[in-house]
This record gives structure tokens, sequence and C-alpha cells, in this order.
């Protein structure tokens, strides 16, 4: 005896292809809901940096006249003399009314404690060595072993080490606090040594 083929009954199948569109719907869904993430995570920006302290508003006035004592942290903008620092390496403290302006270019401004040991010295003019929009000199009286400076922007690092560094001047350097970005870094005071 041969039996008749198993016929499925119609509510089988509506009930096989109600599933099958609730899985096709789900994931949909849940596409979509990756794709807005994915999103989200491209549009929100760069996570802030630990340790940055940020100094909005500050003045973009000139006055040649203007004297900054040396002590504590660099200005990290503010009033400052028409003439920039030419950007690179210095062995010797450069006035801070010039570095601003090299700030207001967009340059980063590093600066380390004059008993800072020299393998560290040396590290960090590794790293400036060939780059452009970098100033890097002793600071007198500093309060921190090392400090990164852009306009409206500063960063205290103990170490030359700290990964901060870099990540900084990857961020800061003609970066989006900049008023004058791209403005020029030679032609100014100052005959840097590297």
């Amino acid at each position: 005896m041969r039996r008749a083929p198993k016929r499925t009954k119609p509510t089988e199948f509506v009930q096989d292809k109600t599933m099958r569109n609730y899985v096709l719907i789900g994931t949909a869904v849940i596409a979509v809901i990756g794709l807005i993430y994915v999103l989200f995570l491209n549009i929100r920006g760069p996570q802030p940096l630990a340790g940055v302290v940020m100094h909005p508003g500050m003045s973009r006035a000139h006055d040649n006249d203007l004297r900054y004592e040396f002590g504590g942290l660099p200005p990290p903008g503010g009033v400052h003399h028409a003439v920039w620092q030419n950007c690179g390496i210095y062995d010797e403290p450069v006035r801070p009314e010039h570095a601003i302006h090299s700030l207001e270019h967009g340059a980063v401004w590093i600066t380390y404690h004059p008993d800072l040991p020299q393998d560290q010295v040396n590290q960090l003019q590794n790293m400036v060595r060939g780059q452009t929009y970098i100033l890097l000199s002793p600071y007198p009286d500093q309060d921190a072993p090392i400090a990164l400076t852009a306009w409206g922007v500063q960063l205290t690092v103990e170490s030359a080490n700290d990964n901060r560094v870099s990540r900084f001047i990857d961020r800061y350097r003609l970066g989006p606090q900049t008023p004058e970005r791209g403005g020029t870094c030679a032609g100014g005071i100052g005959t840097p040594i590297g």
C-alpha cells in the first residue's frame, strides 16, 4: 500500500509564512539598529583626552608691550605680540608673548621643566624633529615636568613616555580650536636648533 504524501494544512502554511516574515522583519530591525550605532560612533567625535584642561574665550589681541612672567604653566592663549615664534626645537626658553601667537596659528608648544632628565628631553626632541607646527622649549619654574599647550587647551604629563603626548599633538596641532589655522609658523622670531 502506498501512502499518499502528507499534505500541508493551510493553517501550517500560513504559520510558516508568518514565522518567516517575523524572522525577516526582526533581522532587518537588528541590521538598522546596528547601522545607527556604527554611524553614532563615527559622528560623535573623538573621546576626550584624559587630563586636558580647556580654556575657552581667550583674547586674540596684540600688545607688543606685554611681558609674561615665567613660572606655573605657559599661557594657553590670550593677548600676545604681533610677531610669532618660529616653530622648532629650542634649548633656551622662548618668550610666551611670541609663542602664544604661534599657538594662534595652530602650533602645539611643548614645554618642560629645566630639570627634566636629559633622556626625557632627547625623547621629546626626537618626537618634534622634522615636524611642523610644534615648538619645544624649557620653561623656567614650570609646575609640571612636561606641559603641552595649544590654543585654549593644555595637558600636563609626568613623562615623555606618556602616550597622551602624541595623541595631544595629533588632535590639537592645527586642530579645530585654532583661530588662524594654517597661519605661518616661520618667518617670525627665533632660531630653532632643530
